[in-house]
């Protein structure tokens, strides 16, 4: 399966705009080794580098991208 991965620098720059209007990322990458989709634990962070969970190899991250979980503001109505 083919994933949309980014050059880091990219999605650190757009991560930057969700989290500063509240949101939270984990980097998601493609092992380099074995194409294991991979997902970092750590919120609001990027690497440049992550172990492979399928495979155990250490990939170096050039590209990835992210998911973004947006909470619920309260005080505002829909």
């Amino acid at each position: 399966m083919k994933y949309n991965d980014y050059p880091l620098e990219d999605c650190v720059a757009q991560a930057e705009v969700i989290i500063g209007n509240g949101g939270r990322i984990h980097q998601k990458w493609t092992c380099r080794h074995c194409g294991a989709r991979q997902s970092m634990g750590e919120p609001n962070v990027f690497y440049r580098s992550g172990r492979c969970e399928e495979c155990n190899n250490i990939s170096i991250i050039q590209k990835c991208n992210y998911v973004a979980i947006w909470g619920i503001r309260h005080g505002t109505s829909a």
